[in-house]
């Protein structure tokens, strides 16, 4: 195999079992030639990604956060944003109010908690970001002041009160959101409109001269779908969702496994 460059999801693929980079995954990277792009495609928030781009000696490459909704280029210029509206994010807040789920609120470079409490510091380890310490009707109101809305809204708690508010939300709000269900726990909302593909094909217009065929990348989950689609070799790992599987052209190893690292692997003997 011969691409021109990488993309991959983070979280269930890119990471090992300590949700890190493997020795392993790096070395095989630094065997590409240095400006070898490299780009992240996450539901992240920046800061969350940059610290593995640096890890694997790669600080200056675009970054794909939000799941295509906030797109930067190699000097960290805005390419693309695209949020869900405030009025939206408001019906989100009140239709969580009367029940435990934890609602997490993103806009661009900034993560806005609530309160410290299971879910919080779960994210605070698994990203290793702080956020800002917020209530969810005082970012409504800070973000009204400059007409902004949210890049992500992520929901957490037991897995009976999320699938009602999955329901609730597809019912109301299919047309609009996005609705990721990355574990049976979690809700990740983004705008309707974006997605890891579009966003990849308009880094690729910007910064390159070379398209979405030459491209491999990687995903285990359902944000990742059109992705795997649009690439020239779309990979699924083993953990991957039976719908990732579905449409990939090669099914790798475990993300515990290095899956990633074997098919770079492959790639950079055969290319």
């Amino acid at each position: 195999m011969n691409f021109k460059a990488i993309c991959s999801d983070i979280d269930g693929t890119l990471l090992n079992s300590e949700r890190d980079l493997s020795p392993r995954l790096k070395s095989v990277i630094n065997q590409f030639p240095k400006d070898f792009p490299v780009i992240l495609a996450s539901s992240r928030m920046p800061d969350a990604m940059r610290h593995l781009l640096r890890d694997l000696g790669k600080s200056n490459e675009p970054l794909i956060a939000y799941n295509g909704g906030f797109v930067l280029d190699k000097l960290g210029d805005v390419l693309d944003s695209v949020d869900i509206p405030l009025n939206l994010v408001a019906k989100i807040l009140e239709m969580t109010r009367k029940t435990e789920i934890h609602v997490s609120l993103y806009h661009g470079e900034n993560w806005y908690e609530p309160k410290e409490d299971y879910w919080s510091k779960r994210e605070i380890q698994n990203t290793k970001v702080e956020p800002t310490w917020m209530s969810g009707n005082d970012v409504l109101d800070l973000w009204a002041k400059d007409n902004l809305g949210a890049h992500k809204v992520m929901v957490m708690g037991e897995s009976n009160e999320i699938s009602w508010l999955f329901g609730e939300l597809h019912l109301a709000y299919s047309a609009d959101l996005h609705l990721y269900r990355s574990k049976d726990t979690y809700i990740e909302i983004a705008p309707r409109k974006i997605s890891k593909a579009t966003a990849l094909k308009l880094v690729l217009e910007n910064l390159y001269d070379f398209g979405m065929e030459e491209v491999i990348a990687f995903g285990d989950n359902y944000n990742d779908i059109d992705l795997i689609q649009k690439v020239g070799w779309g990979v699924a790992v083993a953990n991957a969702r039976p719908e990732v599987k579905a449409v990939a052209k090669e099914i790798t190893l475990h993300h515990k496994e290095d899956g990633v690292a074997a098919t770079l692997e492959r790639m950079r003997i055969e290319g």
